[in-house]
């Protein structure tokens, strides 16, 4: 049977502004040059608005003047990004006051409608209207002088482009990460795991980072829908939960044991009250670790969490077990780039296949897995009480990216950022996920790479090569970045 795919909770957007630049000399000069211009930029407003985001069309702007006159406009519009229309040559007077009032990321792209001039035939005014690229070094250098960064730049044709398609819906995912990210609210329930000093955050750093509040929330906000749960939407979820996993029989752990209706009733009755809960409380995403009293209500609540977590996270409300809040975070951009986003570490090491199993227990988003997850019930989760149903699988075999963000020792983030292959091959039946990592030049070198940059031991783990792209991500939030892989 085929592994359905969960659906997203809410759909991805983002605010996006464009707007092209030019020089208004020409336009008496040359009669028609601004109504081509126009159609130019119209022409990439749509190509842009293809990409899941809201555009909003602010015109061309032509001398200092029209630049001071768009300030408040753009200020106003609440943007996520902005493309900078290179249509033809522009003074740097049209930028300035833009680049030092706007703290928006900026993008600008120079797209000629030719692929090269027939020089023969070639006039001045088809020059201008091919002349894109030539303010951008005005432009960026203009960035530098008023210290910012300058602007990522997209060079190519306007139509039949695939590297500026490719790049323009890559901006339009950054986006919609930022969008996210500036807008969310993660609860934070329980406190760090005894003993885990990397999983401490303060969060008002968080806010100041990426832009998202931090909603403290307690245990008891679940537990009073857990006691008063609908059981029509709890026999509607055990449904849901039977359709999406296999059950197997266990196989060599003692551990596990073939998914009990005891652990299934549990799992589902905790999965309505956590969607009661985050309803509730209008969250995005969630951290959380908690323990309770030995055999009391609430440690059943707080340890069965693993099922209905795996599918939010699939469903685009990334949970992160062990209280690891910067992970959440990580999984929430890994996911509205639409590569996954499960919560990982490092398992053993198989110095045969040159690899490392990835995963961890907890939640996972369960739309990357290689086939049709499994659940097992456990009899006792390791190094952390209770018991109960868990998640196993394996991320699909092909290109991984995984992103950790660790703390630097003045209490700034790093986005520590690694592409390998996911391999297929056997794991451990244990109830939880592990994939084989294989990264280069070899697995020895790597791993000491890797913790040599200052990680948390979790990672967002996500399918495909976005290194690249991540790293814009944290050129746009202002924060340091590493690739390890390369």
């Amino acid at each position: 049977m085929s592994k359905m795919q969960i659906s997203r909770k809410k759909s991805l957007t983002a605010n996006v502004g464009v707007f092209g630049v030019g020089h208004h000399v020409y336009w008496p000069q040359f009669d028609g040059l601004l109504d081509d211009l126009k159609k130019k930029l119209k022409i990439f407003e749509d190509k842009v608005g293809k990409n899941g985001v809201k555009v909003i069309d602010f015109g061309i702007v032509d001398n200092a003047q029209s630049a001071y006159e768009i300030v408040p406009k753009l200020k106003a519009a609440d943007l996520d990004l902005i493309f900078i229309d290179m249509v033809t040559y522009a003074t740097s007077a049209t930028i300035g006051v833009i680049f030092k009032e706007i703290n928006v990321p900026m993008v600008m792209v120079a797209l000629q409608p030719l692929k090269a001039m027939n020089y023969e035939k070639a006039s001045t005014y088809v020059q201008l209207c091919n002349d894109d690229f030539c303010s951008v070094p005005e432009f960026t250098g203009v960035a530098i002088r008023m210290g910012r960064r300058a602007p990522e730049v997209i060079i190519g044709t306007l139509e039949k482009d695939p590297v500026v398609d490719a790049e323009v819906k890559e901006w339009c995912g950054i986006a919609h990460a930022i969008h996210d990210l500036k807008r969310a609210r993660i609860g934070h329930m329980g406190h760090v795991l005894e003993a885990m000093l990397d999983m401490h955050t303060d969060p008002t750093s968080l806010t100041s980072a990426f832009g998202c509040h931090v909603v403290q929330a307690e245990p008891d906000d679940i537990m009073k829908h857990y006691r008063n749960v609908d059981m029509k939407l709890v026999e509607k979820k055990r449904k849901e939960i039977l359709g999406f996993f296999d059950t197997p029989e266990p196989v060599s752990d003692p551990l596990t044991s073939k998914l009990t209706d005891e652990d299934l009733v549990t799992a589902a009755k905790v999965a309505v009250s956590l969607d009661k809960f985050i309803e509730e409380k209008k969250l995005d995403g969630l951290a959380y670790y908690y323990e309770a009293e030995p055999e009391s209500e609430m440690r059943k609540v707080v340890t069965s969490l693993i099922v209905g977590n795996s599918l939010l996270t699939s469903a685009g409300f990334p949970m992160c077990g062990e209280f690891d809040i910067k992970t959440c975070i990580a999984m929430m951009i890994m996911d509205r780039l639409e590569i996954g986003g499960s919560f990982a570490e490092f398992h053993p090491v198989d110095f045969e296949r040159d690899s490392v199993l990835v995963g961890h227990d907890g939640p996972h988003h369960l739309n990357i897995a290689d086939g049709k997850p499994v659940l097992r019930s456990l009899k006792k989760y390791h190094g952390k009480p209770g018991k109960g149903a868990s998640v196993e699988f394996s991320i699909k075999a092909g290109p991984i990216t995984m992103l950790s963000i660790g703390v630097k020792a003045d209490g700034k983030f790093k986005f520590i950022i690694a592409e390998g292959e996911s391999m297929k091959g056997p794991t451990p039946p244990t109830g939880n996920t592990n994939t084989h990592g294989r990264f280069k030049p070899d697995i020895r070198t790597f791993l000491k790479k890797w913790v040599a940059e200052g990680p948390t031991h979790h990672f967002a783990l996500g399918i495909g090569r976005r290194s690249a792209t991540l790293k814009k991500i944290a050129d746009v939030l202002g924060i340091e970045s590493v690739i390890v892989s390369q």
